[in-house]
């Protein structure tokens, strides 16, 4: 089991039936598969402060992360088994998005695994021949095109691909 669509079919089969609100979001690197799945929000009567729905999302979160932690931990020793990749655990509430232990790994710097993709989309490219390479680059842009031109790269190393696998040694 290698690629993100398989272990999302895994984990959709594997997870139990009503943890989430639809099938959970699947974010894979090197090192790290990510699982974020919706959660209801909190029926609140109309009216509340901003104070009263935070803190409501806020035991949504906790209440899941407690209740599900022992099948968390087996579902994730089993991912873990089958992919050599560390598991963690989020969840969406609404605009609210948490995360519970993830992956802090060392490149120059301790990274979570949104920017190690951004490295790692530019190593896979060509446009940098490392990841302190590619953070140097990264660092010097600041964030500016970020999203957009990671998005037409990544949709061009994707093209790239198609057309390897349809040429003449496919």
């Amino acid at each position: 089991m290698t690629t993100t669509e398989e272990i999302r079919g895994w984990l959709t089969g594997r997870l139990p039936q009503g943890w989430f609100d639809g099938a959970p979001e699947v974010t894979v690197d090197r090192e790290e598969i990510t699982v974020v799945g919706a959660l209801a929000v909190p029926d609140l009567p109309e009216g509340v402060s901003d104070a009263e729905r935070a803190a409501a999302v806020r035991g949504r979160v906790k209440g899941f992360r407690e209740d599900t932690r022992d099948a968390r931990i087996e579902i994730a020793r089993e991912l873990e088994h089958r992919t050599g990749k560390k598991v963690a655990w989020g969840v969406r509430v609404g605009d609210d998005r948490a995360l519970f232990t993830t992956l802090s790994v060392p490149v120059m710097t301790r990274l979570r695994q949104p920017e190690r993709s951004v490295l790692d989309t530019l190593v896979d490219s060509g446009v940098a021949k490392s990841r302190s390479d590619a953070l140097a680059w990264c660092v010097r842009l600041v964030g500016r095109h970020s999203d957009e031109w990671l998005g037409q790269l990544r949709e061009a190393m994707t093209e790239v691909e198609r057309v390897r696998a349809a040429g003449p040694d496919a």
